[in-house]
């Protein structure tokens, strides 16, 4: 039997905690308290929550790279997971109540409005991050495979970002906020492999 750790309630704290935010949506909804669009807002929400937990996934490894902490590494997986169910939810809102199933009318809008391709995009980059985020996957694939594959996930979160971005249109401060942190994130990762590769380099 595993011996017990200091951080052993992390996992749960963090699964339980990224509950929450879904929790009190759908309370709302029951309720009837999310204003007079009330599909406007659970997109909004929904979209802005896919992005959060993107960016917060996404920030383990720097945390790691930057101040040593290895606790944040264990979250990386569930934050990600949260991030595709949530843009997940954000488009399943969207066909369900917006466009009501019509197929055609989904593909319509998706190719004549920007904002919601690229959106579209940023769920279809999130799809095979999902799907592989198992040990049984990382077996199959290998890791050199798997870690290239996962590097997708900085794509998506600049699909996300500028999604948010074109969405709002006249207020740009928060996605340029969003962008200007998933760029420092990205600086972090780059900065650190070239580090490594310059050490390897100067190794007898």
């Amino acid at each position: 039997m595993a011996r017990p750790t200091k951080l052993d309630w992390l996992q749960p704290a963090i699964l339980t905690g990224s509950l929450v935010p879904f929790a009190w949506l759908l309370y709302r909804a029951v309720r009837g308290m999310l204003g007079a669009n009330p599909i406007a807002t659970a997109l909004n929400q929904l979209g802005l929550l896919a992005l959060l937990f993107l960016l917060a996934s996404l920030a383990c490894t720097p945390l790691k790279i930057l101040f040593d902490l290895k606790w944040p590494l264990r979250l990386r997986k569930t934050l990600g997971l949260f991030a595709f169910w949530s843009a997940l939810l954000h488009f399943l809102i969207y066909a369900l109540f917006d466009q009501v199933m019509q197929l055609g009318a989904i593909v319509e809008d998706v190719l004549k409005r920007p904002f919601i391709l690229v959106g579209f995009l940023g769920l279809v980059t999130l799809t095979p991050l999902a799907l592989t985020s198992t040990k049984n996957a990382l077996r199959r694939i290998g890791p050199r495979r798997w870690q290239r594959l996962h590097r997708l996930a900085y794509l998506a979160g600049i699909l996300g970002a500028v999604h948010f971005l074109l969405r709002v249109k006249a207020d740009l401060l928060e996605p340029a906020i969003y962008l200007g942190v998933l760029a420092f994130l990205l600086a972090v990762r780059l900065w650190d492999r070239l580090r490594k590769q310059r050490l390897a380099a100067q190794r007898p």
